[in-house]
């Protein structure tokens, strides 16, 4: 085995290219089986906030005096250099380093072990692999969690306890299975994967002069980025896509809600060549009632970009133009022996009867056989699977996903924010048109909404 480093990082977050490191616990094991071990606090330059301090007993007055990264990037330098980085989820503990170094003009590179995927490689029958579930299953012993050092030991205590399970020909292969890179497109650089990280977010190939080919969203960026040069799953339209990338690019988000409201937006702004599905929004229509008065509600198709879908406006359906809008009521009106007149797909003659009538269909609500009121139940009951998610609150509302909220309002995404001052330009930007794949997707979280005037702010 070649020289060892056990690394462990506290964060101000999980975000690389924004948090900061707090904390840094190295334990190094030599060729000669020697061991050393170090442990040093860091001044991120930048808040921690409450609940990460209470995660890893790091507060702001502890990092208060340390000192700031680029005062200990040699030291931590030289721990690590030569040596095998391994961690617990060792993308995220990479990244953050990474990114620490590239700050001060330096390009760290590493082969890396994560045991998180090293304990899945080894112990398949078990479903758990965080700290908590090795530290319970394999006896380790935590002098303290959420500490740098504390969790870099029990890394090591959990390495050295494979070595004693297993043969060193299984943990051989693991590693060697890890570490094994896809076969690349001759045109794209390796060092260009090198910064992937594990994390959600949007990812973007580029190809020639480039320009944007392929827009994707991922819960884990590296494994699915990789995923497009994977000789065993890869199709002739994946082949195909492969041979034209020449630079990946990619936006981390702090959950999956951010990686798809951002993979939506971009495929709109961008128009890559090879996203089969691009929807154009200008047409999308939906059918509102109108109150005629005597019990009767007209359907009438109004564009959704002329709508605010507040509080008193009833939608239904989404459709990409007015025909397939007046496809689907005319199956409607079939269906439920609606009048053609009262629904709009025919001319309204006072004292006439519509089509349907005339070939016993309709029940003749136009004629005044049937109540308006009672046409009126039936056209609602018709509609009712149409009925899009009301816009719950009378202005703008946020959602949530770790230091990121998400800023809705009327169904349309005004953006990502990460402080007070980013909500404000936000809303003082030009507000987007509405778009029905953002629709879907925040439909889907409406339970996760707060009204923006609750939180005096978002932050």
């Amino acid at each position: 085995m070649p020289a060892l480093a056990f690394v462990d990082l506290e964060t101000t977050g999980a975000t690389a290219t924004h948090d900061r490191i707090t904390e840094i616990g190295i334990v190094e094991v030599d060729d000669d089986g020697s061991v050393r071990e170090w442990q040093q606090l860091v001044n991120p330059g930048m808040r921690i906030p409450p609940f990460i301090e209470q995660l890893t007993g790091i507060t702001n007055d502890m990092v208060a005096d340390a000192p700031p990264f680029e005062a200990i990037a040699g030291e931590t330098l030289r721990r690590l250099e030569g040596r095998l980085f391994i961690a617990h989820n060792a993308r995220f503990d990479y990244s953050f380093l990474k990114t620490e170094f590239k700050r001060l003009g330096i390009d760290f590179r590493s082969t890396v072990t994560c045991t998180v995927k090293l304990s899945r490689a080894l112990y398949p029958e078990h479903h758990r692999h965080n700290l908590d579930s090795l530290i319970e299953r394999h006896g380790l012993q935590a002098e303290a969690r959420h500490r740098a050092l504390a969790d870099a030991q029990l890394i090591h205590q959990f390495w050295q306890k494979i070595h004693l399970d297993r043969s060193s020909e299984a943990i051989e292969a693991a590693l060697r299975k890890q570490n094994t890179r896809p076969s690349l497109p001759p045109n794209l650089d390796a060092a260009n994967l090198e910064d992937l990280p594990d994390a959600p977010g949007v990812y973007l190939l580029y190809g020639e002069n480039n320009l944007p080919i392929y827009v994707g969203k991922a819960k884990d960026l590296r494994k699915r980025v990789l995923s497009h040069f994977s000789a065993d799953v890869r199709s002739a339209r994946e082949m195909a896509l492969a041979q034209q990338v020449r630079r990946i690019d990619w936006i981390v988000t702090a959950g999956e809600i951010g990686a798809l409201l951002r993979e939506s937006a971009l495929l709109k702004e961008l128009l890559p060549t090879q996203n089969r599905q691009l929807r154009k929004n200008e047409e999308v229509c939906t059918w509102t009632l109108v109150d005629e008065g005597e019990g009767w509600l007209r359907p009438q198709l109004t564009l959704a970009n002329e709508l605010d879908f507040g509080l008193s406006t009833a939608c239904y359906g989404l459709f990409k133009n007015s025909k397939e809008a007046n496809t689907v009521m005319r199956q409607l009106v079939e269906s439920h022996h609606l009048c053609d007149m009262l629904t709009g797909q025919q001319p309204v003659k006072p004292g006439k009867p519509c089509f349907g009538h005339q070939i016993r269909r309709c029940k003749g609500s136009c004629v005044g056989k049937e109540p308006l009121a009672k046409h009126t139940m039936r056209l609602m009951t018709a509609l009712t699977g149409l009925k899009l998610v009301t816009w719950p609150y009378p202005g703008p509302a946020i959602i949530r996903e770790e230091d990121e909220a998400h800023l809705i309002d009327g169904w349309r995404y005004l953006g990502t924010a990460r402080s007070d001052n980013e909500i404000r330009e936000l809303l003082d930007s030009p507000r987007p048109l509405f778009d029905r794949d953002i629709y879907k997707i925040l439909a889907k979280y409406v339970a996760k909404l707060k009204p923006l005037a609750a939180l005096n702010g978002g932050f």
